[in-house]
């Protein structure tokens, strides 16, 4: 006998395609999570950065395809703890931390604390958040400087002497504060890629692509050290702003 659902519910199971990006970039984090215990940094930091890609494109093709659901959202966040939270905290700490001692997984374990509080702040904030801005960075932002930089130091084949330790034990405490911060970031969300563009745009875009081909690890790391650097820019632009509008009354 068939059985006929009621008039208005919802059909059960979930969207293949964005899910399966999720998974995607699920599956980049936990390998680069096992090239960490494996001594091979550099392809670490890359899966770091194709999680990111991946779970770029799993938000963009639900918005795209009408396919979000409040699933999606939950498989998401638990994928981007995974990839931004757990696997830079232990790449920074078998790279180098681990060296400091009880310093060295305790900054781990405050990088992969923040990326969760991150995360549940941005969830319980979806609907009635300035969409124009991220509040506190980004976890894939942090989780992009924290491992280029250990990218650019496998990259360059430089050794993990004290000091880029200590240098990358400031970075990760600093990603880490920013990322439970009320410090706004850009989200880009403002731009509308269905619009049409002048042909100078697209050429741009391609010169930005073979920038970054040229060297991946130097570029990407300067490239997202300024957008961590662009919140408290930003937010001390605005406080002046506010302060001269306050003078001026």
């Amino acid at each position: 006998m068939t059985m006929i659902s009621p008039v208005g519910s919802r059909p059960r199971g979930i969207y293949l395609l964005p899910n399966l990006l999720t998974t995607a970039a699920l599956f980049a984090g936990f390998y680069a999570i096992v090239a960490t215990f494996k001594g091979r940094f550099e392809i670490a930091a890359i899966a770091i950065f194709i999680a990111m890609i991946a779970d770029t494109l799993d938000g963009r093709i639900a918005r795209l395809t009408n396919t979000q659901s409040a699933f999606g959202a939950e498989y998401d966040s638990l994928s981007d703890m995974v990839s931004f939270g757990i696997a830079p905290a232990l790449l920074g700490f078998n790279w180098g931390l681990a060296t400091l001692g009880n310093i060295g997984w305790f900054l781990a374990f405050l990088y992969s604390a923040a990326t969760a509080l991150r995360l549940a702040r941005f969830n319980t904030q979806l609907g009635v958040a300035d969409k124009r801005y991220f509040q506190g960075l980004p976890c894939p932002a942090a989780a992009a400087i924290v491992s280029s930089f250990i990218w650019v130091i496998q990259d360059n084949h430089w050794p993990a002497n004290k000091l880029l330790i200590g240098l990358f034990a400031i970075l990760i405490t600093c990603t880490a504060i920013l990322m439970v911060s009320r410090v706004r970031f850009h989200s880009f969300k403002q731009f509308n890629w269905h619009e049409r563009v002048p042909f100078v745009s697209l050429l741009a875009l391609v010169l930005i692509f073979a920038f970054i081909l040229l060297d991946p690890s130097d570029v990407l790391f300067v490239v997202f050290l300024l957008f961590g650097f662009s919140g408290p820019v930003l937010t001390l632009w605005n406080l002046r702003k506010r302060r001269l509008a306050r003078k001026h009354k």
